[in-house]
């Protein structure tokens, strides 16, 4: 009897905890409807949208709490939805990766966007950190502008364990300038006589996010569109071995910690470090679908229901982060995350058009 009352408690604690999500969630999940009426409204004015649901919902987000400071009854959900959901849809994008697509495309061209975005992670996290900003902050920005934009900026927050507000000031001052490049970058086919190739490889390895990426190239082509995709595309895939990397070392770090504890707390959580823990479970799943779809195990019409799927989990993600972000706070780094951006930002566009031109 004992163990069935015990038994019962837990399950009531379970539904109890799972109950009071809901608000929260509810509330993320209004701010992205709203978020993806915006992006649609924009598809249909402009064919591609200039500014991502994703952005969207983060900007509302930190509207929506700047007027108004959610409750305790919001804010379990709010989290829920800014982590746990953001896990599961970083897990979901692997299904939509083909090693096999990326390999088709040549040694050369994979190897020389591999070289730019670890030289541009290198260049961009040392930037930040000369201009003071913190290291997980620099972290995101570095990550931001070397692999994916936002997505990555999502993708990365969770290993290295970065707050709401760093993520939000890397995601909006990166998003800012995503869209100036889609606007700006076309300028430069006639200043520098870009050939569709060349302008293709330029707008994948500048541009950060894959709608960004078709609105910048389809003014040039299809040519400039399919190749600037796949270029794209690689550095997208560039987002696995990072992250794998930064959780090994957030791992690496965190036991050395342990170890510079006392002799009796050492051994405790010594053993509570397993090799399971090394890798956060969504990456491990992340590489497993990819792998899965690279044998092409994962059935063609399942492809487009997990990508949206993943794609909506994280504007509901971004859109809880925007509710849990101070303006203030982001006030009190805009100044040096506009430079840090901007600044690795022009760097990667010199680069990228140095390695263009060796395209010919």
């Amino acid at each position: 009897m004992p163990q069935q009352e015990q038994d019962q408690g837990q399950k009531q604690g379970v539904l109890r905890r799972v109950f009071l999500l809901i608000p929260g969630i509810l509330l993320c999940g209004v701010v992205t409807i709203v978020s993806l009426g915006i992006q649609a409204a924009e598809e249909r004015v402009f064919d591609h949208p200039y500014i991502e649901a994703l952005v969207v919902a983060i900007l509302l987000g930190m509207a929506v709490r700047t007027a108004w400071e959610p409750a305790e009854r919001w804010r379990s959900g709010i989290a829920f939805s800014a982590k746990q959901l953001l896990e599961v849809a970083v897990m979901l994008l692997g299904a939509s990766i083909s090693f096999a697509a990326i390999l088709a495309s040549g040694w050369l061209l994979i190897g020389a966007i591999a070289l730019t975005v670890v030289i541009m992670l290198a260049v961009s996290y040392g930037l930040a950190r000369l201009l003071g900003l913190k290291a997980k902050l620099a972290i995101l920005i570095a990550c931001g502008n070397s692999i994916c934009g936002n997505s990555a900026i999502a993708a990365v927050a969770p290993v290295i364990e970065a707050d709401g507000d760093d993520i939000a000031s890397s995601i909006s001052f990166t998003a800012i300038l995503g869209v100036l490049m889609v606007l700006g970058l076309p300028l430069l086919i006639p200043l520098l006589k870009l050939t569709a190739t060349q302008y293709g490889i330029l707008a994948g390895l500048t541009v950060y996010a894959v709608p960004q990426v078709l609105a910048a190239t389809v003014p040039a082509g299809i040519v400039s569109t399919q190749i600037g995709t796949l270029v794209k595309l690689v550095r997208v895939l560039m987002l696995g071995p990072i992250v794998v990397a930064l959780s090994l070392l957030v791992a690496r770090r965190r036991k050395a910690g342990t170890e510079a504890g006392t002799a009796e707390e050492g051994p405790a959580k010594a053993a509570a470090i397993s090799p399971f823990k090394l890798v956060p479970w969504f990456i491990i799943g992340f590489l497993v679908l990819a792998a899965l779809r690279s044998f092409q195990l994962v059935p063609d019409i399942a492809i487009a229901p997990v990508t949206k799927t993943a794609a909506i989990l994280t504007v509901v993600s971004m859109a809880a982060l925007g509710l849990g972000v101070d303006v203030r706070v982001l006030s009190t780094v805009g100044g040096r995350v506009t430079a840090a951006v901007t600044l690795s930002l022009m760097l990667l566009l010199a680069l990228s058009i140095g390695l263009v031109h060796f395209f010919k």
